[in-house]
């Protein structure tokens, strides 16, 4: 962890040195982090949060292009990956809190198993696709 600069003074018209920030819980323990770390692990959170919004991306789409395959199948592979999408914004931000928690505590990072249920998700929605493509 980098050093900290000098303590801030108070501003002479009465506002906090440290502005709120939200989640305030989350801020309230531990000690403030190398910047480097947070915007890491920040970016991380918005790489997630990009993926959710292919994954509903992807299952509107194939729903709405219609491809010739039989109907349910279709409906449930876009439903798989909408889901998948909202369950990956969910994580993204869940990720993201335990993970300034971590670096706030100076513990090691927590692991995760959503990747292994993401790539199983994905998997589903693609071979169900596969397999109304050839019965379409």
């Amino acid at each position: 962890m980098s050093e900290q600069g000098p303590p801030r003074t108070p501003d002479p018209r009465g506002h906090s040195p440290h502005p709120r920030r939200f989640p305030s819980a989350l801020y309230a323990v531990g000690a403030e982090p190398d910047a480097r770390d947070s915007l890491a692990n920040e970016r991380t959170m918005l790489a997630w949060v990009r993926t959710s919004l292919g994954l509903l991306v992807s299952g509107i789409g194939l729903q709405a292009i219609g491809l010739p395959m039989p109907a349910e199948l279709r409906f449930i592979a876009a439903v798989i990956l909408i889901v998948a999408g909202i369950a990956t914004a969910i994580r993204a931000w869940i990720g993201w809190f335990r993970s300034e928690q971590a670096l706030r505590r100076n513990v090691p990072l927590p692991g995760s198993l959503f990747s292994v249920v993401l790539t199983v998700l994905v998997a589903a929605a693609g071979a169900v696709t596969l397999v109304g493509l050839f019965l379409g």
